[in-house]
């Protein structure tokens, strides 16, 4: 998988309140954290790229009182999804 590399100052960086050790996994999830809540990135890249699991990231979006993203289409899909697994079944 390709990957990004976003150049940030080493001295702006000892300035975050974060251990340097946790520089990477922090970061992540706050960047996932900000584009998700802006709209920018759906949940399931959101997770992902904070490298978390899907109720590891719920948690956390509920821990910093993030609202879950979900529209009348989302419902509809899911509802669709819904009524194809009991015909299935």
């Amino acid at each position: 998988m390709k990957t990004v590399s976003l150049p940030i100052p080493e001295d702006i960086m000892f300035t975050v309140k974060i251990p340097r050790k946790k520089w990477d996994a922090e970061l992540r999830k706050e960047l996932a954290l900000q584009l998700y809540r802006e709209g920018l990135i759906s949940f399931a890249n959101a997770h992902r790229l904070a490298q978390m699991s899907k109720i590891g990231f719920h948690y956390l979006l509920g821990e910093r009182q993030i609202p879950r993203q979900y529209d009348v289409e989302d419902y509809e899909k899911d509802l669709e999804n819904l009524f194809g697994w009991r015909a299935s079944g």
